[in-house]
């Protein structure tokens, strides 16, 4: 690879927080859809809230299998554009919207007989039931869904951040105003409960769908890429790419959703004011994380764009920029949770339960423990996104798989059971996995990227 034109890394760092800070403010947004739903059917009832949590659940690991090719339409896109293809852009991002609509139908039969399999894994039979009636409706949503992460990693290469950061912020604000009519029977709507909220994320996640595709067709610099034209023609060759690059992807946030889902199952075994707490740390890492997240779509599109103009030197400086970023920010997560963990946790719990000062108390050693491992998740997802930058993405895959189910959950049951270290042995466990994962795909990432000269 030729190493001209070279940038500073000033340069480097303006570039990437201009491209990421939408994406980590989007990030933030799609979290608070789920935060919505949640708080809402709390207020409804408990069987309710507990149905569509199970529903959602199941519907987030579908959805994380299909998101894949979306994804994969970012790096491909950004590629295409450094070497000037105008033309594969169009091709790559219509396929990705090919497989993410022949994805959303093959899935559908999950969510239909959906009660049947959470009755086989051991749910109540009327919660089981309840997520059914749910999951019939709102997936019918999945399509939309990644239609949306199609669209929005389309418009992240062209770093078109800003309108995917406002139309998320108008997603969340329109999904609790549909929300609050139709789960409550509010301003003159049928009450419909679970109904309700299912028809609020589909009706939310299609008017998103749609307002990114008028975006993407009508903004008169955009038209030039002819998105849509006659987007019912298959292109084989492109599908295949996009296949190509992006089932490893959605195995890879599998193999990661999986971790921290086995991490919640065998926290339930030590007990309920223990599960409560993890979940509460948890849901606060998730908020860190997304910095971390957006910064890491950001690097995949700038090393992408390296990659399609054969500049290895900008390539290496834009990765080293990034990584010295986001771990500049997980230092500052680390003073934040070792410093004020009981304040935090306190934010999510009423103090008038008297359970809350126990959840405050096994919080408190959680979220120090998270500190432990704010670096190496920061390290994990930007070498993730550097190394899809590239288009490599099938080796992480199984570097990911290694690190989170061959050695992190193994890891954190011994320590949690055998070792009688119970919760604070469980997050040990999670620290062991994200950091050989960090250090086997940052070597994977060092050791493959072109070099200068």
């Amino acid at each position: 690879m030729n190493s001209a034109p070279i940038i500073s890394k000033p340069q480097h760092a303006r570039a990437l927080l201009t491209l990421g800070l939408p994406l980590v403010g989007s990030h933030l947004a799609q979290m608070m859809l789920h935060v919505t739903d949640t708080v809402m059917l709390g207020w409804y009832g408990v069987l309710e809230l507990a149905s569509v949590v199970l529903g959602a659940s199941l519907f987030f690991i579908i959805f994380i299998l299909g998101a894949g090719f979306g994804q994969a339409v970012m790096p491909m896109v950004a590629q295409a554009l450094g070497r000037g293809d105008e033309v594969q852009v169009r091709r790559d991002t219509r396929m990705g919207l090919w497989l993410s609509i022949g994805f959303g139908v093959l899935c559908y039969p999950v969510f239909w007989w959906s009660g049947s399999l959470l009755l086989a894994l051991g749910q109540e039979p009327d919660v089981a039931a309840t997520a059914q009636v749910y999951l019939r409706i709102a997936g019918l949503g999945m399509i939309p869904t990644l239609l949306v992460m199609s669209l929005k990693s389309y418009l992240a290469a062209l770093e078109k951040t800003q309108v995917v950061l406002w139309v998320t912020v108008a997603a969340v604000v329109m999904n609790a105003g549909v929300n609050y009519a139709l789960i409550f029977g509010n301003w003159g709507a049928p009450e419909l409960g679970v109904k309700g909220a299912a028809i609020a994320s589909v009706f939310t996640q299609a008017v998103t769908f749609v307002a990114l595709a008028l975006y993407a067709h009508w903004v008169p610099e955009l038209k030039r890429f002819n998105l849509f034209q006659r987007f019912w023609r298959p292109d084989w060759q492109a599908m295949q790419q996009v296949y190509r690059i992006g089932w490893p992807i959605g195995l890879t946030g599998l193999a990661e959703g999986g971790l921290f889902q086995a991490s919640a199952i065998m926290m339930g075994w030590i007990g309920t004011m223990e599960l409560a707490a993890h979940g509460i740390a948890l849901e606060v890492t998730a908020l860190a994380f997304m910095v971390h997240l957006g910064l890491s779509n950001a690097a995949t599109v700038r090393v992408g764009r390296a990659m399609g103009q054969n500049n290895a030197q900008s390539l290496r400086d834009g990765a080293k920029v990034a990584l010295m970023m986001s771990l500049g920010f997980g230092v500052t997560m680390v003073v934040l949770f070792l410093t004020l963990p009981a304040q935090i946790i306190a934010l999510f719990l009423d103090n008038a339960n008297p359970q809350s000062a126990s959840i405050v108390a096994f919080g408190t050693t959680l979220l120090a423990l998270s500190a432990l491992f704010q670096m190496v998740d920061a390290t994990q997802v930007m070498a993730l996104g550097f190394l899809r930058g590239m288009q490599d993405t099938k080796v992480p895959m199984w570097l990911a798989a290694l690190s989170y189910w061959v050695i992190g959950i193994p890891a954190s049951y011994v320590l949690a059971f055998p070792m009688g270290l119970g919760g604070p042995g469980l997050w040990l466990g999670l620290t062991v996995g994200l950091s050989v994962a960090a250090g086997l795909l940052l070597w994977r990432f060092w050791t493959t990227a072109p070099k200068p000269g």
